[in-house]
This record gives structure tokens, sequence and C-alpha cells, in this order.
């Protein structure tokens, strides 16, 4: 091969390679860093979060102080047009007092909490206790006439949540980051739909049963044992509220209880449940704040967490953990005074414990339109189960705008690498960009798809919609949705970390000279397997 064609063909070959690799600002990703890690707020915005708001039911008074606080911190850092969005959610809710004694055959103060939205029992209710596990419809004629004047305990009692070769608190090692990189192939199914959506309107049939039969209240079992509550329940809009009061108890003080049943002593209780319902506005809503960009025309990225959380205790690792990142975040980036190319927004989300209605609202809003349920028994499901269901999907003209989303919710752990939704072609870019951060542990750029959090259905859509990976710690274990999730169990260098990484992260998108690359909107998917047959034993 002669010399001057060996080096232009190694010379196309280094272009080639220049123009596939991304372009980083490392200066500034330093400044970035320097502002996270040796001056940061977040601790200070925590702890005023969880200790002093705490616990964040949607709609609650709670919640509200924490729309309010949220903007006024926004404001005080200088960001642009703060504001929030209304949207239609439903009754708000909050506990005042619970008591749960067994009366007979001894006194014994049993650890109980309210089921979210559920009545108050006007006073102490005492009751014998009937043991009457209920998982499906067909289990209501087994019970029929025995309920009356009865507190019905509706789980069937469990063996214990303990698993021997189950870490506690773990990080994740290289082994469990590889594991995470391989792609599941999308699955639908007809069948499974259905039951699914079945299974979603049993909780108001079953609270209907128990009430034509003069039951008095019910009693789950928690799903965790180790004294750890939840209080987790879906009744919140208008004219579905439960007739009758719904009680978790520990999963060792149920099984007691069960086991007293089974050895013939029935147990009386005395069930005092004072919660209050705030039915003075049922808009919940999501708080917004930007960074402006130079160009209006180029759109925006965004990066969000649920403000909103259960009520067991403050709310701290889900999601305090993601809305303080969040907002330490907007304050590095506002603090640096930054100007990037596009607009960065950052969102606080409501509802969604209650199934993302916050981001699916601003997704109906601004970014597109799907078909609207036709079937009568469907409408009256909790909107998540039937959203992703419903094709055609219409964009909207602000849909092709939002040119990445950027969402974190899995606790207080750190940011050790990045899903991206199925997007193939963003895994190149990401693996740039993260690639300065690996000495902090951030290594894995992961291409499978996850769900249930707020970049759900703005991925659904097309919209480039991304969640971070973080270690889990105990937040699987213990911390979720439970009455431990306080401040006391985040971890705040890991906390820091994750900022640095989101902020630059948002900056890097928002100042690249092209769009992040974008998803099909989505058509209706064909059966994975047509020719399965339906399990009746469901």
């Amino acid at each position: 091969m002669r010399l001057s064609l060996l080096v232009a063909l190694v010379t196309v070959a280094l272009c080639r390679t220049a123009l596939a690799a991304e372009t980083v600002d490392r200066t500034t990703l330093n400044k970035i860093a320097d502002e996270g890690l040796n001056h940061s707020e977040l601790p200070q915005t925590a702890e005023y979060l969880m200790d002093r708001i705490g616990g964040r039911m949607t709609n609650s008074p709670q919640m509200r102080a924490a729309e309010k606080w949220t903007q006024e911190e926004f404001r005080r850092w200088k960001l642009q047009n703060v504001r929030t969005e209304a949207f239609d959610f439903g009754r708000g809710w909050s506990i005042e007092r619970c008591e749960v004694r067994m009366t007979a055959p001894r006194n014994l103060l049993l650890r109980a909490i309210p089921v979210a939205w559920t009545p108050p029992t006007q006073g102490t209710l005492t009751a014998p206790i009937f043991v009457a596990p209920m998982k499906r419809e067909r289990d209501f004629e087994k019970w029929q006439g025995q309920l009356k004047g009865k507190i019905v305990l509706v789980s069937r009692p469990t063996e214990g949540s303990e698993i021997a070769d189950r870490v506690p608190f773990r990080r994740l090692s290289d082994e469990d980051l590889d594991k995470l990189d391989v792609y599941s192939q999308p699955s639908y199914s007809e069948i499974e739909t259905e039951k699914r959506l079945k299974r979603a309107a049993f909780e108001h049939k079953r609270d209907a049963f128990l009430a034509s039969e003069g039951a008095l209240a019910w009693i789950s079992e928690s799903y965790r044992d180790g004294g750890l509550l939840h209080g987790e329940g879906y009744s919140f809009r208008v004219g579905a509220t439960p007739a009758l009061p719904g009680i978790e108890l520990a999963a060792e003080d149920y099984r007691k209880l069960a086991r007293l049943v089974k050895a013939g002593v029935t147990p009386t209780l005395a069930v005092t449940s004072d919660v209050k319902f705030h039915d003075e506005d049922r808009n919940a809503y999501n708080v917004f704040a930007d960074i402006a960009g130079r160009d209006a025309k180029a759109g925006y990225v965004m990066a969000g967490a649920h403000l909103d959380s259960w009520v067991a205790s403050d709310g701290a690792a889900d999601n305090g953990a993601g809305s303080v990142t969040v907002m330490e975040a907007a304050r590095i980036l506002a603090k640096l005074g930054l100007k990037p190319k596009r607009t960065i927004r950052f969102a606080l989300w409501s509802g969604e414990e209650q199934g993302l209605l916050g981001s699916m609202a601003f997704v109906e809003k601004h970014l597109a339109q799907r078909a609207p349920v036709t079937d009568p028994e469907r409408a009256k499901l909790n909107p998540y189960y039937t959203f992703k269901l419903r094709f055609p999907i219409t964009p909207l003209p602000e849909s092709t705008a939002l040119a990445g989303y950027f969402n974190i919710d899995n606790g207080s752990g750190k940011v050790r690498g990045i899903y991206t939704e199925g997007n193939f072609a963003v895994v190149p870019i990401f693996r740039d960009w993260l690639e300065p951060f690996a000495s902090t542990g951030v290594t894995k750029v992961a291409a499978q798809p996850t769900g249930g959090t707020d970049h759900e259905l703005m991925q659904a859509v097309g919209v480039p919609a991304f969640q971070f990976i973080q270690d889990p710690l105990d937040y699987g274990s213990r911390i979720h949705h439970t009455s431990v999730d306080s401040y006391d169990h985040l971890k705040i260098a890991d906390l820091k970390q994750a900022a640095v990484i989101l902020a630059s992260m948002l900056w890097l998108s928002a100042d690249r000279d092209q769009p992040l690359p974008r998803m099909p909107v989505q058509r209706k998917p064909a059966e994975t397997n047509p020719y399965s047959y339906e399990d009746e034993e469901e």
C-alpha cells in the first residue's frame, strides 16, 4: 500500500472516531462537582423536608406545605418561572391518631396504621375478629352470612418475610451491574392484561361485600416482618371512598391473632382510627422551576422526582431522596450561572404513589394524548392501569421540545449508572458522558427498560426518558413505604454524588448540539405468544 493512501485512510478513521465520540465539557463538570461536594446544601434541604414537613400524602396538609416550601426554595436559588400545574386528583386524607388493642384473651397494644383513604371508626370500635382470607371474588361465597358485627382479617396469614440468603443492606457489585445490562424484550398478552385489570378492581368489590355482610371493619397483614407498617390504599377519588375502616397490622401481631383463632380462642379488639378527609381542593399540584436556555427554539430537558409519599413515616428514601437530589441539582446549576443551549426544567411530581398521576397529567397536557377509555368497567379503574393500553397515541406540538427527561426514584443510594429504557441509540452517548465519573462508582449504562415511576409514561409516548441505577442499600428490604422511612436512613454522601451526576447529565444534554435520539411513538403491540391459553387457576 502506498504511504499516501495509508495516511489518508488513517486520517479518515481518526476523523470518524472523533465524530463518534461525544464532546464533554470537563471544566464545567469540575465546577459542578466542586459546588455539589464541597458546598452542598442538600443535608439542610433534606432535614427540612423530612423532619419539619414529614410524610406527604397527595392533597394532605403536609403535601400542601411541601408544595409551598419547594417553590420558595427554587425562588431563593434564583430559578425562573417557578410555578405549579394543577390536575384533578380527589380527596386529601391524613391520620390524626390510631390505636388497636387486643382486649381478650389478654390486654395487648398492637402495632397498626390506618389504610389510606379508608374512613374513621367514629370513636372506638370494639368487636370480635373473624379470619376470612379473600384474594379473589369467588372467595366471597365462602364467608357469606358469617361476618356481621365482626372485625374481619382479610389476609391469609403468612409464614414470614425473612429470606435466609437475602442481605438486608447491600451495594451493587460489578457482577450485579453486569446483570442489569441484559435487555429484556417487551411482552404483551391480552389474557394477562385482563387478569391485571380484574385484580385492580378487587379491593373495591371486597369492601362492598364486607359492608353488605354487616362487617364493622377489616384488617390486613403487613407484607414485611420486623414490626414494619405501610398503610397503602388507593380509594382517593371522589365518590369512591370505602364504606368500612381499614387497618394494617404488623405481621407478627396479625399472625398472633390468627394463631389464637386456630387454637380455639376468639380475640376481641378495640380499634380507634381517627383519620380526616380534606376536600377543600381536589386538585393536586406538580411543582416546576426553570433555568432558561440561550435558544428559545431548542426546547428543554428536564429532571424529576415525586414529592408525594406515604405517611407511615417521613417519606425520606421514597422519594424525599429523589426530590432533594433534583432540588440540589437545580441549586448547583443556578449557583454556577450556567447558560445552556436548552432550558433546564425541574419537576417535583404529585400523585406518583397513586399511579404516576402527576406525570401522567403532564404527559396528557404537554406531550401526547391517547385514545379514550370506552369500556365502562375499565373507566372505573385508576387511570394508571389503562394508560398504556390506549391506542393510537397522538403527539402534541410540545412533544418534540422535550429533548430528554431524567428521573430519580430508587432511594438514597449513590448513582451507579443509568437505564436507557430500550433506547439503544443513547448508549454510546451516555457512556461518554459518565466515563469521567467512573471513580465515583458510576460505571454502567444498561439498555433494559424499567417501570413503576415517573419516566415510564413519558418513555411510553416516545420521549427520551431515563431512570438512574442506584445502590439498593436497604430500600427494598425495610425502607420502601414503611414506618422507618426517615432521615436517619438516608445516605447523605451518596445523595451528594447523585446530585452531581444529575446536574452533569442535565448540563450535557441541555448544551448538546443535537437533541438526544428519540424512540418511535408506540403502536399497539402484537401478542407476544398468540398461541397461549388462559390459566384457569387465576
